[in-house]
């Protein structure tokens, strides 16, 4: 038997989904965790990719937290100019046991004062930015320092998550969830990580991760 587990995820206007709903995928398999979708109203939450997220909870009624999450997403620079978010996130993370982020959700937890000291990992076309917040930027895919488990970009949340749930779980348990999810990466192109792709395609990314900022400013 496992001790109940309160899981949390931070919603907020444009976020990137799969940040979320990756790991969410790897943490509903855990014996004893409860998720929670958390936004500042119960309204739906619209994501970068058209689709929208119901909240469970709102920051007044959320319960204390073992695990905080913050994915990352377009809509990073708004939220991290958000008071109350950053209250929210300041008040959970200060007692959860596990204080953690995908992509440049780690900025958020930067902006909130909570990595102040940690190394951390981030989208790679926002990594630098956590040195402003007293973290500490680190290039791995899964970064832990301490309680502070961090994913790079987007698609290594679903990594992330299974690294969490090792620790909280055992392996064993991890590597079911792994077959569960069918978790066998084969990527039909090679250059997934800035040093694996030619000048061309990184631009390309680059002004197309720019534009969608720009669009939220």
């Amino acid at each position: 038997m496992h001790a109940p587990l309160s899981i949390g995820f931070l919603l907020y206007p444009h976020l990137t989904q799969l940040d979320l709903t990756g790991p969410a995928q790897v943490f509903s398999h855990l014996p004893g965790a409860t998720l929670h979708l958390v936004a500042k109203a119960r309204a739906s939450v619209p994501c970068d990719g058209g689709i929208a997220l119901t909240p469970t909870t709102d920051f007044d009624t959320c319960p204390p937290l073992d695990i905080l999450c913050v994915p990352g997403g377009p809509g990073t620079l708004a939220a991290m100019r958000d008071a109350p978010t950053l209250a929210w996130l300041r008040r959970q993370g200060e007692r959860a046991a596990w204080v953690t982020s995908v992509c440049s959700g780690s900025l958020l937890l930067g902006a909130a004062g909570l990595l102040q000291g940690y190394r951390a990992a981030c989208h790679w076309n926002y990594r630098e930015h956590l040195a402003r917040f007293g973290a500490v930027p680190d290039a791995a895919r899964i970064v832990r320092d301490r309680n502070r488990v961090s994913g790079g970009g987007v698609t290594a949340g679903i990594d992330f998550a299974l690294e969490l749930a090792a620790l909280t779980h055992g392996r064993d348990q991890a590597r079911a969830i792994t077959l569960m999810l069918e978790y066998a990466p084969a990527p039909p192109f090679d250059c997934g990580r800035p040093e694996q792709a030619d000048a061309a395609t990184i631009a390309r990314a680059v002004a197309a991760l720019d534009a969608a900022v720009a669009r939220l400013s």
